[in-house]
């Protein structure tokens, strides 16, 4: 019964931004879990490498492209629609920040961000439920952030997409439940991931989460793995519109 909880067996998996980091492990453990795993980044030497990583934990296949790029994504999802005759979950990853004081920060800086952080997600999950919904049957994850719920200065663009995808994966829940599809989001808190390098290498930052998080340290990639696959699989039935937090408690006390 416990193993048949969180079993992934036949289902087929797209994770985008997995060539390292969050996505990588979200597949490593899918994988594990039985799921083919449809991995997606940019480059694809460096997706290659990942891929015989998670080769290690069962099925695995790349898709390389800019999940800015609309037209790329809605064709990658159709070939693995075509291939294999199902996506049964989708997470979104894959995104970007860019950190600058206000009066620096750019239009462009703005479009750049909100294009990978949200508009993308909106419209590789849209293409994505069609099938779904046929089918009666359908993960869409998204990863969100504290940011989803709270203010940081300096990422305005990375603060308001964050914000909007909790919105969009309340009004996705809301319409793609009758079919038999849930869509839930992930709120990370602070992880030690490459993305952060820079702000790990703040003493005073490190000193500024580890005050505001009541484990007091930093999240590490692997403990983000087993939400994913907890909202992925059977025993999230249920769970629908939810944004579950894995932030050490950060968001729980300030």
């Amino acid at each position: 019964m416990l193993q048949r909880l969180f079993d992934l067996t036949g289902q087929v998996a797209l994770i985008t931004g997995a060539s390292r980091g969050f996505g990588l492990e979200f597949a490593k453990l899918f994988a594990e879990a039985g799921a083919l795993v449809v991995i997606n980044g940019r480059h694809p030497e460096t997706l290659s490498t990942a891929a015989d990583v998670v080769r290690k934990h069962g099925l695995v296949e790349t898709a390389a492209f800019d999940v800015a790029d609309i037209q790329a994504g809605e064709s990658a999802i159709a070939a693995i629609e075509k291939t294999h005759g199902r996506l049964d979950i989708l997470v979104n990853n894959a995104g970007i920040n860019i950190r600058k004081p206000l009066q620096d920060f750019t239009l462009d800086d703005w479009r750049a961000v909100l294009d990978v952080d949200l508009t993308a997600i909106f419209a590789l999950s849209r293409v994505a439920a069609l099938g779904m919904a046929k089918r009666g049957h359908g993960r869409i994850i998204n990863i969100g952030s504290v940011l989803s719920i709270k203010g940081r200065a300096s990422i305005p663009a990375y603060t308001a997409a964050k914000h909007g995808l909790l919105g969009l994966t309340k009004s996705f829940a809301a319409e793609l439940g009758p079919s038999g599809v849930t869509c839930n989001a992930i709120a990370p808190g602070y992880f030690e991931t490459e993305i952060n390098k820079e702000l790990m290498a703040r003493p005073e930052f490190v000193k500024f989460v580890n005050d505001r998080t009541p484990l007091r340290r930093w999240g590490k990639v692997e403990e983000l793995a087993g939400a994913a696959l907890f909202l992925a699989s059977p025993a999230a039935s249920y769970v629908n519109g939810h944004l579950l937090a894995v932030d050490g408690g950060m968001t729980t006390t300030f």
